[in-house]
């Protein structure tokens, strides 16, 4: 913790030898895209995307999970889809899964989640995603009962893959996000970021296809 406090004593010395950009941030807020990722530590979209302050408009939830849109919800994840969308006027939304994701392994595995109550309720925050971690646990133990020296960080990359494009299924759920597709003025990303090599992978547009950028 030290590191950090010594890190944010120092850094105004960093603000003041660039007054003028980050006049101009203090002044207004206009973000590139929006970036929907997991709350994981190893997970810095600044890091492996070279955001700069103002780049972008983030979004952190555990397991990277976008809730369908229901109106009569108060919801931080759709409060932050409709400001970034209707307030800011982003032109992209990127949502990123990773590699080694503990959400993910989580709705294979629900004893992982047996002494944390929220997160299993935030896991199965819809009937969706109930279905998707049946799925999924199908999938796995399918695999694994075909082969059982499988491997299965390669099974877990996969199925981040898969939970990342149901994510962004749930997005189109939400109105502004839809009213804005509609028109043409919204695009939306998938990715998977592997926590180990760096790379990321995308979503090819119309296809579940994932390939590195």
């Amino acid at each position: 913790m030290q590191t950090f406090i010594d890190h944010a004593r120092a850094f105004p010395e960093t603000v003041k030898r660039q007054p003028h950009r980050f006049a101009r941030l203090a002044g207004e807020q206009r973000p590139q895209a929006m970036f929907i990722s997991c709350s994981d530590s190893r997970v810095v979209p600044a890091l492996f995307t070279g955001a700069g302050p103002g780049d972008i408009f983030e979004l952190r939830a555990v397991g990277n999970i976008v809730p369908r849109y229901r109106p009569q919800a108060a919801c931080a994840a759709a409060s932050a889809i409709e400001f970034a969308v209707t307030g800011l006027g982003v032109a992209d939304i990127v949502v990123c899964g990773h590699t080694y994701c503990g959400a993910v392994r989580a709705l294979a595995d629900a004893a992982r989640t047996a002494t944390m109550p929220m997160v299993r309720r935030w896991l199965g925050h819809t009937a969706d995603l109930a279905t998707a971690a049946e799925d999924l646990a199908a999938d796995l133990a399918a695999d694994l009962a075909a082969d059982p020296a499988a491997d299965l960080a390669a099974d877990l990359a996969g199925a981040a893959q898969r939970h990342v494009l149901t994510q962004l299924d749930h997005l189109q759920s939400h109105p502004c996000v839809a009213r804005r597709l509609a028109t043409g003025r919204l695009r939306l990303h998938a990715w998977v970021y592997a926590v180990d090599t760096g790379q990321v992978h995308a979503a090819r547009p119309g296809s579940d296809a994932f390939r590195p950028l």
